[in-house]
């Protein structure tokens, strides 16, 4: 039993691994499935077994990215013990992981395209957002933000960065537009600075 855990493990990392390559590299529409399990040396049917079909298997991808993100966001943020700089370095991690090449086809342009805006959007919302929403909430209690509602802060700044991010992965220089973005949401924030 141990051993079929292991292996099932194996398959379904196996799998995700070679579909972010061809999501990222051919975006979704124009991913073969049977290109995929050939490369990770697998059947169609181990797709169907662990996710259902290779929208499923988009879906699972997306997560795992999602959860990448969030850790860098949650890494970058632990490096100070200010919770101003914190909702700064993770603001920039959030941008800066989305546009990663890796990252920014599959999490900001086929995600809400292939999933659509409600799935994508309550993806957003367990992962990034409540982030972002746990530290707004934290820096309330501290004495920011005082007379803001933590949630419609959250809603204003999330879609801040989601619309950055979208903007930046388009832009030719990536590091200059990402500096740009971040200056003007300093610029922003400063202004509730209490």
């Amino acid at each position: 039993m141990k051993r079929s855990k292991e292996e099932s493990y194996e398959t379904i990392s196996k799998l995700k691994e070679v579909a972010r390559k061809h999501f990222t590299e051919y975006g979704y529409s124009d991913t073969v499935l049977d290109e995929i399990v050939k490369e990770a040396s697998l059947t169609r049917g181990a797709v169907y077994h662990h996710f259902g079909s290779k929208k499923g298997l988009f879906l699972a991808v997306l997560e795992s990215i999602q959860r990448e993100v969030a850790k860098k966001v949650e890494s970058e943020a632990a490096q100070s013990e200010d919770l101003w700089d914190q909702l700064i370095f993770g603001c920039r991690a959030f941008v800066t992981a989305a546009v990663e090449e890796k990252n920014k086809r599959i999490m900001l342009i086929d995600g809400p395209a292939v999933l659509g805006w409600e799935t994508w959007r309550s993806m957003d919302e367990k992962g990034s957002m409540l982030l972002l929403h746990e530290q707004l909430q934290s820096m309330q209690k501290k004495g920011y933000f005082e007379s803001l509602s933590i949630d419609a802060l959250t809603h204003v700044l999330s879609g801040a960065l989601n619309e950055s991010a979208l903007w930046i992965a388009q832009t030719p220089n990536i590091k200059e537009s990402v500096e740009e973005t971040l200056k003007i949401l300093s610029l922003l924030l400063d202004r509730f600075k209490s």
